[in-house]
């Protein structure tokens, strides 16, 4: 029977590059000279680091754009607060990655009252779509892309 997964995933070593890029830009910077700006990434959170409130959003802006560049989508990111003490300041990055519970539950919830002859079930950190015909299945591929749920989805292991 055709099936595929339904997941949010970020390439890990895109992600990397684009870190590198960002701090290498922030190092090159007139406007950085002499501060201690930089991007830490440890394991699936970010830390973005400088002297004032003002520069943590531009290094926000650059991370934005080197992320793109590398096509990762930026709905990805959570940003939290930006945190200042004594002369510096911090802003922590959440990387989501995994469809959580209650997106999975929009998810099925999305595909059953489209009335598609498909079945979704709930695994994990994915939901697995199988259908009879592939017809189906690309059709609620499609649905699922018109939804435009607040994680950016990936489709994989399709399979006949």
């Amino acid at each position: 029977m055709p099936s595929f997964d339904v997941v949010s995933e970020i390439d890990q070593h895109e992600l990397t590059n684009a870190i590198d890029q960002a701090n290498r830009e922030i190092s090159n910077r007139f406007d950085f000279k002499g501060t201690d700006s930089k991007i830490e990434l440890v394991e699936n959170s970010l830390t973005i680091i400088s002297s004032s409130e003002f520069q943590v959003k531009q290094i926000h802006d650059i991370l934005e754009t080197k992320i793109v560049k590398r096509s990762i989508d930026i709905r990805c990111l959570e940003y939290s607060d930006i945190i200042e003490s004594n002369k510096e300041a911090r802003q922590s990055v959440a990387i989501k990655k995994g469809v959580d519970t209650e997106l999975a539950r929009k998810i099925v919830k999305m595909i059953k009252s489209s009335k598609l002859k498909v079945q979704a079930a709930i695994q994990g950190d994915q939901v697995r779509i199988t259908g009879k015909k592939r017809d189906d299945l690309q059709e609620t591929i499609a649905a699922i892309k018109e939804a435009k749920f607040e994680l950016p989805l990936q489709y994989i292991n399709f399979r006949d």
